[in-house]
């Protein structure tokens, strides 16, 4: 993350959706409301996934506005957003300070991901997975966990973490993003005081994980 200036601080919220996208009722839709300036990244078409397209367009609304960022993204939006991220280290462009991954689709899935190579992501990360998730398993999703470098948090049987699943409204969605935005300041400015670092009402170990 190249951002350590604290007016840009706390980052935005930037939300990517998988496949059909996320509708009113989807939790992404309700984490976008509980932060000022969130984004969320519109695909051209949401029934045509393509890993390189999705990416792009992930990367084009990165470089568009201004960070830091904090990403949620769900599904095959979380294949989409960990491959834009890849390509953005790599060029040196990505302003991430988080990353937060619930339940992933399993690039097996989908002719048009062809050869998904999990990279680690060198920002805070969380990767949530569920043991009846159809899409992907709990332990693929526990190994996609560690060859990231993200915490995994394992909710039991939640299936795919969308709103057919009961997520709509979902605090905890909350608490995993001030978890990541805590930790992404702390490396930036080696502590977290100030009250821009910690939302009001909340104490820093509030944000820790479990």
């Amino acid at each position: 993350m190249r951002t350590c200036d604290r007016n840009r601080w706390p980052p935005r919220l930037v939300t990517v959706p998988g496949l059909h996208g996320s509708e009113n009722a989807h939790w992404q839709s309700w984490l976008e409301r509980q932060f000022a300036r969130s984004l969320r990244v519109e695909q051209s078409d949401w029934e045509a996934p393509n890993l390189g397209g999705w990416a792009r367009t992930v990367g084009e609304v990165l470089a568009k506005e201004r960070g830091p960022f904090v990403i949620a993204a769900h599904s095959y939006g979380c294949l989409a957003a960990a491959h834009a991220i890849a390509l953005a280290r790599h060029a040196g462009a990505a302003d991430v300070a988080g990353i937060l991954f619930v339940a992933p689709a399993s690039p097996e899935k989908f002719e048009s991901v062809g050869k998904f190579a999990a990279h680690r992501i060198d920002v805070p990360s969380i990767l949530v997975g569920s043991e009846s998730d159809p899409w992907m398993p709990a332990g693929e999703a526990r190994e996609l966990a560690r060859r990231f470098g993200s915490a995994f948090v394992n909710l039991g049987a939640a299936g795919h973490i969308n709103t057919a699943a009961g997520f709509g409204p979902w605090p905890r969605a909350k608490l995993f993003i001030d978890t990541l935005v805590h930790c992404a300041a702390r490396s930036v400015f080696g502590s977290v005081d100030g009250p821009d670092l910690v939302p009001s009402g909340r104490s820093k170990s509030d944000h820790l994980l479990a």
